[in-house]
């Protein structure tokens, strides 16, 4: 049933979707949606809930956080876009339908984009201390690092599953090559490598 209810929600958005088009399609009755999940809005939130929780499972199972600090955020963007690309339509209920549904589906995702932050955030302090040697980094610059990677992952997963062609690995070198690389050596003609 949450596998028809993501389809449908990733297809046509919250409020187009009909609970007859999701009982159809799942191949049960309508009442019997209704003895599982009292509403749609009940639904849709199941739906954001099993989402969010296998995209985080896919980053943090794609990190070897004993790996050098490049290779963790290349596994984590590669684990990120591969996850998206092979779900379009739970992308699309996190990324795009969630947001546009109302407050109690925009604070679900949070939830979940906390804790993708959370994480990042606790890998890039730990290069930083390995890099530098120093454990009193400016939480609040780790913190922003992170929300600036996040949101960026987020805009050109966004963009990279409105555009087929962009391969899951070539949505992370992207990022890899703005991220790690930075802008500067970029336009320098040096990029990152996955080596």
């Amino acid at each position: 049933m949450l596998d028809a209810a993501v389809r449908v929600f990733g297809e046509r958005g919250y409020r187009a979707a009909s609970m007859d088009e999701i009982a159809e399609l799942a191949g049960v009755s309508k009442p019997l949606v209704y003895l599982y999940l009292n509403s749609k809005e009940e639904l849709f939130t199941a739906c954001i809930r099993r989402e969010s929780a296998a995209l985080i499972a896919a980053v943090r199972d794609g990190v070897r956080t004993d790996a050098a600090a490049d290779r963790q955020l290349w596994e984590g963007l590669t684990a990120f876009f591969t996850h998206t690309a092979e779900h379009p339509d739970g992308w699309a209920v996190l990324h795009s339908q969630a947001r546009s549904g109302g407050d109690p589906f925009v604070a679900e995702v949070g939830v979940m984009r906390d804790e993708i932050v959370a994480f990042v955030t606790a890998l890039i302090a730990a290069a930083a201390r390995e890099a530098h040697g120093d454990p009193e980094l400016a939480e609040r610059e780790v913190t922003g690092l992170a929300q600036a990677l996040v949101g960026a992952a987020e805009a050109l997963a966004g963009w990279a599953n409105s555009d087929r062609s962009v391969s899951a690995g070539e949505a992370a070198a992207t990022m890899m090559n703005f991220a790690w690389s930075g802008l500067g050596n970029l336009m320098d003609g040096r990029r990152w490598s996955a080596r």
